[in-house]
């Protein structure tokens, strides 16, 4: 604080003083202008703190609030004494303020306590404003209510800043942010130092109860596990629900959710949920169960004889439009088989598969291994089969004889012969005719070595019937004719010659 005087030239002494509130005076410090002595008085609050220089500046170190006080410098000469008073104010900067005693949540339509807005260590003391989204918080009766207070410590002499806000909440202050300030003075003028966001955690009452189906209910077969789940948009959400199954006027009380295990086709309908204390806030959800059936007629093995007729049906009951495909021995049809005369070509493993394509995994297939054969009885104990055959490369050929005795297999290989075409039968040259008869003398060979394979099985078919008779005890029984059995055996003899 300097000495706000000019310093006259017979000056003897400068004095500091200071006036209490009554206007007495306290004489703090001295200095003398012919000594350049400094004394300080004795007083215990500023001792150890004052400094007064040559130009009667006096300095007061380490401020405190009691420093708030008029102080007076005085330069005494012969003649006269000079005067000049300083009024010293002391500021102290509030700290941050900060929302306190915060409510866990609040609830709408109730006027409930927010928290307390704290700043410590003012001086002077401030004032407190609370803000929603930034805006100013006024009073409102019934869902605005401010109260202010203030403390002064008795030591420090420095004030605490408390206000609470009582506020009446709706849906719309979800996420919305509430700050506090502190407005204060200091040497440069009024400043602000705001608080930190708080978001407080809204609950209302559900006002919708939705349901879900999980899986999707589109996708839902026979056999799966279903699982509702009901939810409600209030806050907290329900945490139990009422769930109303097809054909069951009585709800089932579970907790959210509620699952069904191994579902059929008669679990389809419309399944419900509403809230346990007001049944008429409800949700409902339509499921269908798919299913798929395929009936193969006839399925298996089933073996046939060339030229007879064989339907075949494939039959799908399903939940809804099914594909149908047919194979082959695993090549794709373009339509359902048919057999009004069947071939041996028509042999083979038939496969009718049949499919929901909206709903994953729900396929069914049937197969049918269709046999051809030949119908040849047996003549004599003999067994006879031919084959005609166009090769166009060489090819081998095998037959298989077999009974519960024995298998015999005979192979023979075909080369397939090139004839060139001629126009004139006549104009056919000796070689070429040479050529021919070959080739019809390998056919003759071909069809005379199938016949002794045959030939072979009805021998060992013969011996087995011969053994079977002669172990036979019972004699009375029709053995067939003596000479018949002579002739096949002077046969048998012949065919082995």
């Amino acid at each position: 604080m300097p000495c706000r005087v000019d310093v006259p030239q017979n000056l003897m002494f400068g004095k500091w003083k200071y006036e209490k509130p009554d206007g007495s005076p306290v004489f703090i410090a001295f200095r003398s202008s012919t000594k350049k002595s400094v004394q300080y008085d004795d007083v215990p609050e500023y001792k150890d703190r004052l400094n007064l220089s040559e130009n009667y500046t006096l300095s007061i170190s380490n401020a405190r609030i009691s420093d708030e006080k008029r102080f007076v410098c005085m330069l005494v000469t012969e003649d006269d004494v000079f005067e000049a008073p300083t009024v010293v104010k002391v500021f102290k900067q509030p700290s941050k303020p900060e929302i306190v005693s915060k409510a866990p949540f609040l609830e709408t339509d109730q006027l409930k306590k927010l928290g307390e807005c704290v700043s410590k260590d003012s001086y002077p003391d401030g004032n407190i404003t609370w803000y929603r989204h930034g805006k100013v918080l006024q009073p409102l009766e019934g869902a605005v209510v401010i109260i202010f207070r203030k403390q002064m410590d008795p030591v420090t002499q420095l004030y605490t800043m408390t206000s609470s806000l009582e506020y009446k909440t709706s849906k719309a202050d979800i996420q919305m942010p509430f700050t506090c300030s502190v407005t204060y003075y200091g040497p440069s003028g009024q400043k602000t130092v705001y608080s930190e966001q708080a978001v407080f955690d809204i609950y209302y009452p559900t006002e919708q109860v939705t349901i879900q189906v999980l899986p999707s209910k589109n996708a839902i077969k026979e056999g799966d596990n279903i699982t509702l789940k009901c939810l409600g948009n209030g806050n907290p959400p329900p945490e139990e629900f009422l769930f109303y199954l097809p054909g069951q006027p009585e709800g089932i009380r579970s907790s959210n959710t509620y699952t069904l295990t191994d579902v059929k086709r008669n679990a389809t309908g419309d399944y419900k949920c509403s809230l346990v204390d007001k049944k008429s806030m409800i949700a409902s959800a339509a499921i269908t169960v798919h299913y798929l059936d395929l009936s193969l007629n006839p399925s298996g093995e089933v073996t046939k004889q060339i030229g007879d007729a064989l339907p075949v049906s494939c039959t799908i009951s399903a939940s809804r439009n099914a594909t149908v495909v047919w194979m082959k021995d695993n090549i794709k049809l373009r339509s359902s088989p048919s057999f009004s005369s069947l071939h041996y070509q028509d042999a083979g493993n038939y496969v009718c598969e049949t499919a929901l394509q909206e709903v994953e995994g729900l396929k069914k297939r049937e197969s049918l291994t269709l046999i051809v054969e030949e119908e040849s009885p047996y003549i004599n104990g003999r067994y006879y089969s031919k084959i005609i055959i166009s090769p166009e490369e060489n090819v081998t050929l095998t037959c298989t004889a077999e009974n519960q005795l024995e298998r015999t297999v005979n192979s023979l290989n075909v080369s397939a012969i090139s004839i060139p075409e001629h126009d004139e039968a006549d104009e056919i040259s000796d070689e070429n005719k040479e050529k021919v008869n070959d080739q019809a003398k390998l056919i003759v060979g071909i069809v005379v070595g199938l016949l002794l394979a045959a030939l072979v099985a009805g021998v060992v078919y013969w011996l087995y019937m011969k053994k079977s008779k002669t172990a036979s005890k019972h004699v009375n029984k029709d053995l067939g004719n003596m000479e018949e059995n002579k002739k096949l055996e002077e046969n048998s003899h012949k065919t082995e010659a």
